[in-house]
């Protein structure tokens, strides 16, 4: 069987948030954004966090002239919305550093939140932090 080339025509870039993993292929054009195959309004149906997904395309004043697909895995939501904002944030500063760094450094995007949930200790009651209750007396 022969191989055909493809040509590359696309911004590779990792975004990372807690343990979600998101890899951004950030495509010049008109085009629907999609994450792990389905649209953006189908994976966040809520409107405000849909609206967090265009930040990076705002601040670099990008809007509707690039798109975005997004394998995503590990982590909840919540990680994974803000892991898919961080790669989108690292694909434009791979496409034009010069012009976009700066404007996405001073709004925190292009650093990755390295907090982590804090694991289980030993003889604690349940949680991370959490006691055993002691008796009144």
């Amino acid at each position: 069987m022969k191989k055909t080339k493809v040509t590359k025509n696309y911004t590779f870039a990792v975004g990372r948030r807690k343990s979600a993993v998101a890899r951004i292929r950030l495509f010049k054009g008109v085009g629907e954004s999609l994450i792990n195959g389905k649209k953006v309004v189908e994976s966040y149906a809520n409107k405000v966090v849909s609206k967090l997904f265009e930040k990076p395309f705002k601040l670099t004043q990008t809007e509707g002239k690039y798109f975005f697909t997004a394998k995503v895995s590990g982590g909840g939501k919540e990680g994974q919305m803000e892991a898919i904002i961080h790669g989108i944030a690292r694909a434009f500063d791979k496409l034009d550093s010069e012009k976009f760094r700066s404007v996405l450094k001073k709004n925190n995007l292009l650093t990755r939140d390295s907090r982590e949930r804090l694991r289980r200790m030993v003889g604690t009651g349940g949680k991370a932090r959490r006691k055993k209750q002691s008796p009144k007396r």
